[in-house]
């Protein structure tokens, strides 16, 4: 059986378990290695990878609302804020209501958070990236696909 740890290959399969449960033990080592990251991401970086990657996307979109920010990331608002609440504590994120709609709330980057706001070695971004250099388009494109489709099925279904 292949090792994730030890960085075997994992596109070949250990046993014979068929089609979807061949597909899930790899989404399986996908999660598992991005909560592995993450938590090291907190040790080195103070902040988790889902916490980054809300400072990637604020730091993209300055002044974006929190609604869109939850609609980019599939997140329900509720989860949003929880995160985003961790984030304006630890004063890497600022939330101000909408001049135009007090009910709607504007994010930013303070400058600390503008300080992670940049390419960072030993993140998930930087192992995406190193991936995403060595994959056709065609491979890519294809992973979209069924990973949107995969997804769609779980929220149909959830």
């Amino acid at each position: 059986m292949t090792d994730v740890h030890g960085g075997s290959d994992l596109i070949e399969p250990g046993l014979p378990v068929g089609g979807a449960i061949d597909f899930l033990r790899l989404i399986w080592a996908v999660d598992h290695a991005l909560q592995r990251r993450s938590k090291s991401m907190a040790t080195a970086l103070g902040i988790t990878g889902p916490q980054r990657l809300v400072i990637r996307i604020v730091g993209r979109f300055p002044s974006i609302h929190a609604k869109q920010l939850a609609e980019i990331l599939h997140l329900h608002p509720s989860s949003l804020t929880a995160l985003v609440k961790r984030l304006e504590r630890r004063g890497l994120i600022l939330r101000r209501p909408d001049g135009r709609d007090r009910r709607r709330w504007l994010l930013g980057l303070t400058r600390q958070g503008q300080v992670l706001d940049r390419d960072m070695p030993g993140t998930i971004e930087a192992a995406v990236q190193r991936t995403l250099r060595t994959t056709t388009k065609h491979d890519l494109d294809g992973a979209r696909v069924v990973l949107s489709r995969l997804a769609r099925a779980l929220d149909r279904e959830g």
